[in-house]
């Protein structure tokens, strides 16, 4: 069994939209303790997190949007998760993607000192891979991949990597809403990218059971980032980014089952939940029952519920 600590980011200064903030609030009132707690997991709940003052920071793209909170939580994240994964399995209820940026940083610097490489599974409809230079809505829960990869026009401003990730380890799934510059940045690197014409075209477990193979040939270290726009808006509609034609509640579970067979995941990130927009906490509760699926809870054994 494992031990699983919950860390609460109500971030959402990088996002447009408010609401993200309520996000590990939601997470907890759906169940996530206690679904974990009955499939015989440890958690510890270590509340929310909240960084100290944020100093000024300016940059030279005017659209960009709360520069020094994105900062702080970055900062502030990257330690959290380092140091809960001494611990355990990290599980950061966001809160929007920029938060990302730090859970990344902080565990790719574990699996640096472990000697161990770290492989990212990242469900989203959106790559992420905008810069600073680049974004152009200056909202910066765009920009977290490009970050964590190393790319140019960080420095100075967010903190330095210990590890950049290295994007031949990097696997998207679910991808349908790419900007022109994050395209010529993805078709520039060794990401690999199964956007939803693949998932139609092969099914999802051909693709991810390529990947798992990978993780497990190198004896590695699995990160999942879960945004809820992964998942199609007629399902899960708590989201302020909603793409049509996302994954569905099977194509979900399934990933979630395979992911627990392999025994590799080893932190994991909830991102995007907005409660403002979900229906009757409809969204909190289906990804509640996804990290159930992650940690051991087989569909077989899923309550039926009325909504």
């Amino acid at each position: 069994m494992t031990t699983c600590i919950l860390l609460g980011a109500p971030v959402q200064e990088g996002t447009g939209r408010l609401g993200c903030d309520m996000g590990p609030s939601a997470f907890r009132a759906a169940g996530l303790a206690g679904a974990l707690s009955e499939l015989g997991h440890t958690v510890l709940d270590r509340g929310n997190l909240a960084p100290a003052g944020r100093s000024e920071i300016r940059h030279g793209n005017p659209a960009i949007k709360s520069l020094a909170d994105i900062v702080a939580w970055t900062e502030l994240l990257a330690a959290a998760t380092y140091e809960a994964s001494a611990e355990g399995m990290p599980i950061t209820l966001g809160g929007d993607h920029s938060l990302a940026a730090g859970t990344l940083s902080g565990i790719s610097r574990r699996a640096a000192e472990l000697g161990r490489p770290l492989f990212v599974l990242w469900l989203d409809a959106h790559p992420d891979l905008h810069t600073l230079d680049s974004t152009e809505s200056g909202n910066l829960h765009g920009v977290p991949m490009a970050y964590a990869t190393g790319q140019p026009g960080f420095d100075g401003i967010f903190p330095p990597l210990a590890a950049p990730l290295d994007p031949a380890r990097i696997c998207m799934m679910g991808i349908r809403s790419v900007d022109p510059a994050e395209r010529a940045r993805l078709a520039a690197s060794d990401i690999a990218v199964h956007d939803m014409r693949a998932i139609d075209e092969h099914g999802v477990a051909a693709l991810l059971r390529g990947f798992i193979a990978q993780v497990a040939d190198a004896g590695g270290l699995l990160h999942v980032s879960l945004d809820v726009d992964f998942l199609d808006p007629d399902i899960a509609p708590g989201v302020g980014t909603t793409v049509p034609g996302g994954a569905t509640f099977r194509e979900a579970h399934l990933v979630m089952e395979m992911l627990c067979d392999s025994g590799l995941v080893t932190s994991l990130d909830l991102v995007e939940l907005n409660p403002f927009l979900d229906e009757r906490g409809r969204t909190a509760r289906l990804m509640v029952d996804l990290v159930a699926s992650l940690m051991g809870r087989r569909v077989l054994d899923r309550p039926t519920r009325s909504h």
